[in-house]
């Protein structure tokens, strides 16, 4: 369970790759790679891990991870049970910062795409008529040769750097890791607790996963994630408590105890504080 470093493998034939991927789920380990990643989901949800951000994803998410910056999916758990049906659809696009060769993207007239690819390092969301636009193009790049590919792709960056419509993930610099043994370590952390977070998590027991003290484990966790252990926690059961109001006729107290809290003022108060409206109020604007 290492956070890779992937190796993207590349078309002989092409200098950047466009996918259209059916699967069981999308890649769930923590992971980086040095190629820029544009990902337009056509089917299925689930959270989405940018840095140190942690959003749902859904069907129409358009999103851009910059080189370097490590992120994981976990699919909801009706794509995960053993032979499972449904399936997640997605257009995949990877391209190197240097695909065109070194020093484009350094030129005068790419001041913009440069800032772009630089902001992407924070991880950014594509909304509004950009996001329609781009997957408009991404969805042309998958049938087509030659030197219309490399016009689409420009396009597609022009149209980014030019955007107003963009979402920056991450409002701090990424968190460098210092060896591939820091990142397995939180990668383990991740999934056990992607596992287990609906039921109570002893400091003791997470603190074991990363074979460490649960003193050092708690600095070792702020420090890659810049989060506490029980904030993560909280941040992991209000979203999945958000994806069941909206999805399920449940009632808020029990999505509340469902969601891992076992005290409803606790669970209202961290609701609004993180969604930024109370469970009902976000129930009935997303109605």
């Amino acid at each position: 369970m290492k956070p890779h470093l992937l190796k993207i493998p590349l078309n002989p034939e092409h200098s950047f790759n466009v996918r259209y991927d059916i699967v069981s789920h999308f890649y769930k380990m923590w992971h980086f790679h040095h190629e820029v990643e544009l990902v337009y989901i056509v089917k299925g949800s689930g959270l989405q891990f940018t840095g140190d951000h942690i959003q749902p994803f859904k069907p129409g998410d358009l999103i851009m991870f910059g080189s370097q910056l490590p992120h994981l999916w976990r699919s909801d758990e009706i794509y995960l049970q053993p032979g499972a049906s449904e399936k997640l659809e997605a257009i995949v696009m990877h391209f190197s910062p240097d695909c065109f060769g070194d020093g484009f993207f350094s030129l005068a007239e790419n001041k913009q795409v440069l800032k772009l690819l630089e902001n992407a390092k924070k991880g950014i969301r594509i909304n509004g008529k950009s996001k329609e636009k781009v997957a408009e193009w991404m969805h042309e790049l998958l049938s087509c040769e030659g030197i219309k590919r490399i016009i689409l792709l420009l396009q597609i960056l022009e149209q980014l750097s030019l955007s107003q419509d963009l979402e920056i993930v991450n409002q701090q610099n990424n968190i460098e890791f210092n060896s591939a043994t820091e990142m397995d370590r939180l990668n383990n952390v991740y999934q056990y607790l992607l596992d287990n977070y609906t039921r109570e998590i002893e400091l003791k027991e997470i603190a074991e996963v990363a074979n460490i003290t649960p003193h050092a484990f708690c600095r070792y966790f702020k420090a890659r994630t810049r989060k506490t252990f029980s904030g993560f926690l909280i941040e992991l059961r209000i979203n999945h408590a958000a994806k069941l109001l909206i999805e399920t006729n449940k009632s808020v107290s029990d999505i509340c105890f469902e969601s891992g809290f076992n005290n409803f003022s606790h669970f209202n108060k961290s609701f609004k504080g993180i969604i930024g409206r109370t469970p009902l109020q976000h129930r009935k604007s997303m109605a």
